[in-house]
């Protein structure tokens, strides 16, 4: 299975053009669409979502991920292996936070002539896909272990993504916040809750989502909205 991960949007031929080359090569793939709408031009962020929806990928899979604003640009581009996975895409810190585990292998794919300096997604990445999904390694690879953000900072206290209804995702595992710790916005402390209708219309709270991050929302409402929360924006955790 090929799933694609990008900020491209559903509008304009981008997506389908991936679907196009990948297909016309390994016809018999599935390819899934895993999201289209990742924080776009923010590849640190797009990143730390990408690892908390990694867990429920099926194994052997291979993910296309691609938000790229400096594409064309001097960065390159890898493949990468993370607990019997597949990864391609830039050299930006996109593949970062998958990349901090003692089993994750990384190479770096040649540069492809002919590729549009403005498309790797269609001519750098999704080629690279394509062969890895019939078993063959892209040719002229080469393994690394400097990859951006090697040892970087994870950043994981900032909002990664806000969802259709005003939802934001944070890129905190909900298992690591201390007890008696919660994330503070607009100066209130707000409570946690199970799940949406444990606490009052249009009251913000926040919650363990069902990737296991802290996501901050409002029951019927939006949270985004509401306090004023945009991707990027950092979260602080203090004592409620």
């Amino acid at each position: 299975m090929i799933l694609l991960y990008t900020d491209f949007g559903l509008e304009g031929p981008y997506v389908g053009l991936l679907h196009r080359v990948i297909a016309g090569r390994v016809a018999a793939t599935p390819i899934v669409d895993l999201m289209h709408d990742a924080p776009r031009f923010r590849p640190r962020e797009a990143g730390l979502l990408l690892d908390a929806l990694a867990p429920g990928l099926p194994r052997r899979c291979i993910v296309v991920a691609v938000v790229d604003p400096g594409v064309g640009s001097s960065r390159e581009a890898l493949v990468a292996r993370v607990a019997d996975r597949w990864y391609v895409g830039p050299d930006n810190g996109l593949l970062a936070p998958l990349l901090r585990g003692d089993d994750a292998r990384a190479w770096r794919l040649p540069a492809v002539g002919g590729a549009s300096p403005s498309f790797h997604g269609r001519d750098v990445f999704a080629p690279a896909a394509a062969s890895l999904a019939v078993g063959r390694f892209p040719a002229g690879v080469r393994a690394v272990d400097d990859w951006v953000d090697r040892d970087g900072p994870a950043g994981e206290d900032r909002v990664v993504y806000i969802d259709g209804f005003g939802n934001a995702m944070t890129g905190r595992r909900a298992d690591s916040v201390p007890p008696g710790r919660a994330p503070v916005l607009a100066g209130q402390a707000l409570p946690r809750a199970r799940t949406f209708s444990d606490r009052e219309v249009g009251e913000a709270f926040w919650y363990e989502n069902a990737f296991g991050l802290v996501e901050i929302a409002v029951n019927q409402g939006s949270a985004a909205a509401a306090l004023g929360l945009a991707v990027g924006d950092p979260v602080t955790f203090a004592a409620e």
